[in-house]
């Protein structure tokens, strides 16, 4: 039988075809210089489209496997001299200890920088919420040299202030770490705090679950059930009892993808259970300022009433200030601080000086809350333009929450659909969003963003994504 490509299999369609062409190359059935079938030939008869093909002839382009010449085709290249001697790249792109992200995933990352695709799947504030930087920090001198291991000393004290004054939680500039965004920060943690094979409980369904570090590092995920007020604590024990966790992963405010915030009682009921089992507890919290204007603020972050030292505190101005500084911060105990400090010299010598020291000008009292009372603002009337929209397009498709803060509906469709196939037929429609199964969640559930485009696009999108459901 003839091979075709498996396009409900894990692996991207045109990896199939350039792993395919590239074992018939070394097996010598498409010997050196011999012409490749153009891509419309092979699109027809892999029942794939064009551009697939494309993609798949331009990895192994990549490799040295095939040559191109305009107006002439493609073929294996003629000068392999022994073509067993070509590394076989897809073994090691998909071996090693970081794993490639999901296919939903990677399918997402490709549509939201085609411009002509409205992108409700963007986490990351629209370039009009981005404060610019005063004058003088460019007429003044940067120190461009590598930067404390830690961090620089003064942001570090900077945030020591800034964390007491905004968050309320005490920390010492020993007890800080400044980490490449947030996302280093938990990788820091996965690397040099767990073990392989070491069991860890987050919130179900999560961010943390869409990220693959965690299996990278060889850890084994457990859910932890949520209801209206967050994790339900007695599922901690319960799972501690079955499997010894090692760790928890919360997201307690405004948790990404749910919006839900967890109730004052049950933080302090988590930390209770966590203290009582020696566990330790990693608390994300990227989206405790961004209260959309006129609700209430969320409770304390659990760092700002843990009295034990067991809460990892991260977080970043990913969300509130501007996400390509890549800034962010983990706070902790100082012997953990120190031995991640340690990890991160050995991976990139310390977060870029230039951006610490943007950073600072950033968290000046005046202008960071200039800047949370414009999210505010702004964030809100996004949220509602996109509430008006759902309502008037998708009353009898979905149900969704409300967020009173964040960047994110969580919607359910009444009735679930193939999740790879809506967001395929979606993006082909020009409108993308992230399935729930990205986050662990059951069919039928997606998380709909609204900080990034404008509100007619909003709109529009919200339109387009309401005829996909309706078509299918």
């Amino acid at each position: 039988m003839e091979w075709k490509p498996e396009k409900e299999g894990q692996e991207p369609v045109y990896k199939q075809i350039a792993k395919w062409l590239e074992q018939q190359i070394i097996e010598g059935a498409l010997p050196p210089g011999v012409s490749l079938p153009a891509e419309r030939v092979l699109a027809k008869r892999f029942g794939v489209n064009r551009g697939t093909v494309s993609a798949a002839y331009e990895d192994l382009r990549a490799t040295g496997l095939l040559q191109s010449w305009q107006g002439s085709g493609t073929w294996v290249s003629r000068h392999l001299w022994g073509v067993q001697q070509v590394p076989n790249w897809h073994n090691y792109t998909n071996g090693g200890a970081f794993l490639p992200a999901n296919p939903l995933v990677q399918r997402i990352r490709e549509a939201v920088f085609d411009p002509s695709v409205i992108n409700l799947a963007k986490a990351e504030l629209a370039p009009s919420l981005i404060p610019s930087l005063p004058n003088r920090l460019y007429e003044s001198y940067l120190e461009l040299g590598y930067a404390h291991p830690k961090g620089n000393p003064d942001l570090r004290e900077d945030l020591a202030v800034h964390l007491l004054e905004q968050y309320g939680i005490a920390a010492s500039p020993e007890e800080i770490l400044i980490t490449s965004g947030a996302q280093q920060g938990l990788h820091l943690i996965s690397q040099c705090l767990l073990s392989p094979g070491a069991a860890i409980a987050m919130e179900g369904p999560s961010y943390f679950y869409s990220l693959p570090l965690f299996i990278s590092a060889g850890l084994r995920l457990y859910r932890l059930p949520m209801d209206r007020e967050g994790i339900v604590p007695e599922e901690i024990r319960s799972l501690h009892q079955k499997h010894r966790i090692r760790m928890v992963f919360v997201n307690p405010t405004y948790q990404n993808p749910t919006g839900i915030v967890m109730s004052q009682t049950r933080r302090r009921q988590v930390l209770d259970i966590c203290k009582e089992l020696r566990i330790p507890l990693v608390e994300d919290d990227a989206y405790y300022a961004l209260t959309l204007q006129d609700n209430r603020k969320p409770p304390k972050p659990m760092k700002a009433i843990d009295t034990s030292g067991m809460v990892l505190y991260v977080n970043s101005m990913s969300k509130t200030i501007a996400p390509g500084l890549r800034i962010g911060w983990l706070v902790g105990p100082r012997s953990v601080i120190e031995r991640l400090a340690d990890a991160k010299q050995q991976m990139d010598f310390g977060t870029s000086s230039v951006s610490q020291q943007m950073a600072r000008e950033f968290l000046e009292k005046s202008r960071y809350e200039t800047q949370m009372q414009k999210l505010a603002a702004s964030l809100l009337q996004q949220r509602e333009t996109m509430l008006e929209a759902m309502q008037k397009e998708m009353s009898g498709l979905a149900e969704w929450n409300l967020p009173e803060g964040s960047y994110h509906f969580w919607c359910r469709l009444h009735r679930p659909l193939d999740e790879r196939e809506l967001l395929d037929v979606s993006i082909r429609a020009g409108v993308v969003f992230t399935p729930g199964g990205v986050y662990g969640a059951e069919p039928g559930w997606l998380r709909l963003t609204y900080s990034w485009e404008t509100k007619d696009a909003i709109r529009e999108g919200i339109r387009r994504l309401a005829q996909v459901i309706l078509s299918m």
